[in-house]
């Protein structure tokens, strides 16, 4: 049975985003999730308090281990904080070689942190890019890494194409941060483009969405799912579990990842 992902990002102590976000999305979507823990974060809905480096070495290790022994439909990546991190995350890979990799560019986190080092951001561009199967960047992500503006629907398409000009496969820009009632992601292919537009919700529960869409698309392609309708099940998927966010925390709270199992009482 196909469906196994292993995820490389940062750990959040809240539960609501990186590692743990990610664990809870493949699950809930019926795959089997497998971690090599990048980073270790003390946060809660506030904020991110203090990040522990995980030592690249220790990394690498994780990461070999789940490949030789279980194997990976797909990887996704997180929160790689340093260049160094993302040349051992490449390293590995490319020495391994994966069928999937989905990368979401997590730079700042929702409280406003700054996750990424300097230097990462052209390392991610040179290196990681490359080898990159789909890329889920919202608007500032996008920015730092192209230096275009995003503001429109136009801005997002050629923010997308210059990404896939430097060597992404598919990108999927996510429209989050623009304002107004109604959300539109795009996905970008070298074959096209496939629109997905939602209703904005108006809540503060949206903490680890860029992950969970993230990890709900790297499942699906995991299962056998193109990219458009792995992005399509996902959104979905993230669009109910905001709706119906169990309203944890003062901050910005976590959303409802098991409502396909259950709901939330």
């Amino acid at each position: 049975m196909r469906g196994r992902v292993l995820i490389v990002a940062g750990s959040d102590s809240g539960g609501g985003a990186g590692i743990q976000a990610d664990i809870k999305a493949v699950t809930a979507l019926g795959g089997y999730a497998m971690t090599a823990v990048a980073a270790l974060t003390a946060q809660d809905t506030h904020g991110v308090r203090a990040v522990m480096p995980v030592p690249p070495d220790f990394i690498a290790l994780q990461m070999r281990l789940c490949l030789a022994d279980i194997g990976a439909d797909a990887v996704k990546t997180g929160m790689l904080a340093s260049a160094e991190v993302i040349e051992t995350v490449v390293e590995v890979l490319t020495e391994v070689g994966v069928p999937a990799l989905v990368v979401d560019p997590v730079m700042v986190a929702k409280g406003g942190q700054r996750l990424l080092e300097d230097r990462a951001l052209s390392v991610a561009i040179k290196r990681l890019l490359p080898i990159t199967t789909l890329l889920t960047p919202n608007t500032e992500e996008a920015t730092a890494l192209t230096g275009l503006v995003v503001e429109s629907l136009d801005d997002m398409r050629r923010a997308a194409c210059r990404l896939l000009d430097h060597g992404a496969h598919a990108v999927l820009l996510k429209g989050g941060h623009r304002h107004g009632p109604v959300v539109t992601d795009l996905l970008v292919t070298r074959g096209g483009e496939h629109a997905y537009t939602a209703s904005r919700i108006d809540t503060a529960h949206t903490h680890g969405t860029g992950c969970t869409l993230a990890s709900a698309i790297a499942c699906g392609l995991a299962q056998g799912l193109d990219a458009p309708a792995a992005v399509a099940r996902a959104h979905a998927y993230v669009q109910e579990a905001i709706r119906t966010a169990p309203g944890f925390g003062g901050g910005h709270g976590p959303l409802n990842h098991a409502h396909t199992v259950r709901p939330f009482p």
